[in-house]
């Protein structure tokens, strides 16, 4: 299962993201609900270093499948965009596929 967690501080503005683990629809190179979590995380982690001015910490490891994002300064409006529009796909992926591929929780610190 893959588990996604946004994170936001009390006032709700998001301080980062965390994507880890293999959705186990599929074998491996077929799964397309681990494809589709993976496309919507990375192109928002390149589309958020590409198009905004927020400063953003990275990590990965593609053995587990982590993608660690964390925004030391917060969001910018760009930004905060970028990051709605991930968790509505995700949001979409699980509705579609089910809780048992993509756990998804938000998380406030």
């Amino acid at each position: 299962m893959t588990q996604v967690t946004i994170y936001r501080d009390r006032k709700g503005a998001f301080t980062g993201f965390r994507c880890e683990g293999h959705s186990g629809y599929a074998v491996a190179g077929e799964d397309i609900v681990c494809a589709g979590i993976s496309t919507l995380v990375i192109n928002t982690v390149n589309a958020i270093e590409a198009l905004t001015a927020t400063d953003m910490n990275a990590d990965a490891d593609e053995l587990s499948g982590l993608i660690a994002v964390h925004f030391p300064s917060g969001c910018d409006p760009q930004a905060k965009l970028l990051v709605d529009a991930m968790i509505l796909g995700l949001q979409g992926i699980q509705a579609n596929y089910g809780k048992r591929f993509l756990a998804f929780d938000f998380k406030e610190v």
